[in-house]
């Protein structure tokens, strides 16, 4: 999806547009052209495509009634932690904490 056109900057202006739709793209309350921008986005963009499987994963555990998995909370706090210190990069903040990202 990225062309080498594509300045960083204008990437990072994405991902935050992403982050301020993902919960509602993940509960299927998007249109379906936001959310097929959405999933190309998400599979060209490996720190917005591991925060949306981190969601995933803890959103279905609790359908399930389920304890999440440590790793995606684990992860989470990860991405929290990363707003919290500036708006970073999420992945860096994996790498940070010494996380691998989700299989």
């Amino acid at each position: 999806m990225w062309s080498k056109r594509v300045q960083p900057a204008e990437r990072r202006m994405y991902c935050m547009r992403v982050a301020r739709i993902l919960q509602a793209y993940l509960d299927g309350e998007t249109g379906e052209a936001t959310a097929r921008r959405v999933t190309a986005h998400l599979e060209d963009c490996r720190p917005c495509g591991l925060e949306a499987e981190t969601y995933r994963r803890i959103k279905d555990a609790l359908a399930r009634g389920s304890e999440p998995d440590a790793d995606a909370v684990e992860r989470l706090r990860g991405i929290a932690e990363g707003l919290l210190h500036g708006g970073g990069d999420e992945e860096e903040g994996y790498v940070q904490k010494g996380l691998d990202p989700l299989p």
